[in-house]
């Protein structure tokens, strides 16, 4: 029975490639074949597969040179090189390159089928909290449910809004510290003058106003998974104190002088580059390379374009579900849309779009104009006076839809927006006009950014 994605096989000898090809088949799993790398390339232009098997002497295009072109193109896309044993320089090379595995040749045709196995697929995955239709997340989950057997430091990065906290909470949920706490903690948000009690904790009078001891989010996750939610944005004079807890697996409170011993798993996450950050002076190169233990790239919403709609689906039946509309529905047009929309908030910006949907939906039909995706702007009063249903209320200034304080937000993003533009995109001139801090002032843009409401 033939299994899943198929795997793509590229050699030039034609008798090899023949060969590898009928023991994958023989063993049930689907296979499609290239000559050489630029057809294979073709064939992952036109399909998805579930891995490339690579010779890495071809001509005219070497596996090593194919190789760098899926990680360009599909990061997530595990690769196996087979290679002769005296060709060791090439491997270093390729191992550097992105290679997950190597294949020394000859080869027996069941060392061959130990290294696919591997990398199976699961047919679905076995939360119901997590979308992946697409084989890049497929490839993601794969890799995240091998790590979560481990107690392994996991680094999550990716673009703002692509689901990281989901993907740190499918890795607890499926480790040994399921029944665990799992408490994540968000560097970016959080003021200096507090992050450092709030991570640490601290000790009966350590400061003004500690009337009794607190235990920090570090203790708070002890035999469990503590997120470290861009961590990047953590001031350095906290990230010497952050590198001896991730050393000794052990907090000292604010305050204090007794050495609290952790028993957690660590995941930390960042949208920006971590090599960048590091070069910058952003970040410490030592906590760099004690949280960069298992790196997984998580790509954008545009790279897995299988996911769009299913998550459209599943937005939509849980915000139908608490707004009384249970039965919406996405027309085909409406799907069409998402798909060709560029989505710069990755999945985060879908959810937005997809509440939005459920309150311009005329019918049970969702259809194109009740996406407001055509421009790219935000939904104004302006841009939709002529294309909002008659029978849609205004929640403008009624409490209980939270109309105040949204009126209240919105006038504080329309004036911070506005002083950005007024500074020609300054953050600091802007943050010093606001009486704000720059950190801050990154932090609510970034909030903007993510919502759909600004872009740089």
């Amino acid at each position: 029975m033939i299994q899943g994605l198929p795997i793509l096989v590229v050699e030039d000898d034609p008798n090899l490639r023949e060969a590898v090809c009928d023991t994958l088949e023989l063993a049930g799993r689907a296979v499609v074949s290239a000559g050489g790398g630029e057809e294979a390339l073709g064939v992952l232009e036109r399909q998805a597969v579930a891995l490339v098997v690579s010779d890495v002497r071809m001509m005219p295009m070497d596996g090593i040179t194919l190789l760098k072109n899926i990680r360009e193109r599909w990061p997530h896309l595990p690769v196996v090189l087979m290679t002769a044993f005296a060709e060791v320089d090439r491997a270093v090379e390729a191992m550097r390159s992105g290679a997950c595995d190597f294949l020394l040749k000859p080869f027996e045709p069941k060392a061959l089928l130990a290294h696919v196995e591997r990398y199976r697929l699961p047919e679905a995955l076995d939360d119901e909290r997590v979308v992946a239709q697409d084989v890049a997340s497929r490839n993601l989950f794969a890799l995240a449910t091998r790590v979560a057997q481990t107690d392994t430091t996991v680094l999550l990065t990716g673009e703002s809004g692509v689901g990281k906290e989901v993907v740190a909470r499918y890795i607890h949920n499926h480790s040994a510290r399921r029944e665990g706490p799992f408490v994540a903690i968000n560097c970016a948000a959080i003021p200096d003058t507090l992050l450092e009690a709030t991570l640490f904790g601290y000790e009966k009078g350590a400061f003004t106003g500690a009337l009794q001891a607190q235990a920090g989010k570090f203790e708070q996750a002890q035999n469990g998974t503590l997120l470290l939610d861009e961590v990047t944005e953590m001031p350095l004079s906290l990230q010497a104190k952050l590198l001896r807890v991730l050393q000794e697996r052990e907090v000292e409170r604010v305050g204090g002088k007794k050495p609290v011993a952790l028993d957690i798993r660590i995941i930390a996450t960042s949208n920006r580059d971590m090599a960048e950050a590091v070069a910058r002076g952003v970040l410490r190169e030592d906590v760099y390379y004690r949280l960069n233990v298992f790196p997984l790239l998580i790509p954008a919403l545009r790279q897995r374009v299988a996911d769009i709609v299913p998550l459209a689906r599943h937005f939509l039946a849980e915000h139908g579900g608490r707004s009384g509309r249970p039965g919406l529905r996405l027309s085909s047009a409406a799907e069409q849309v998402l798909k060709a929309h560029a989505w710069p908030g990755n999945v985060r910006e879908l959810e937005n779009v997809m509440q939005r949907a459920v309150i311009f939906a005329a019918g049970e039909s969702v259809e194109p104009d009740a996406l407001h995706l055509l421009s790219g702007l935000p939904v104004t009063a302006r841009s939709l006076e002529m294309d909002v249903p008659p029978l849609v209320p205004s929640f403008a200034g009624v409490e209980g839809s939270g109309g105040k304080t949204d009126n209240l937000r919105d006038l504080e993003r329309e004036h911070i927006l506005e002083t950005l533009a007024a500074v020609g995109g300054s953050r600091k001139l802007a943050g010093e006009r606001l009486g704000m801090s720059e950190r801050t002032l990154r932090y609510k843009l970034k909030q903007y950014r993510d919502a759909g409401f600004f872009h740089e």
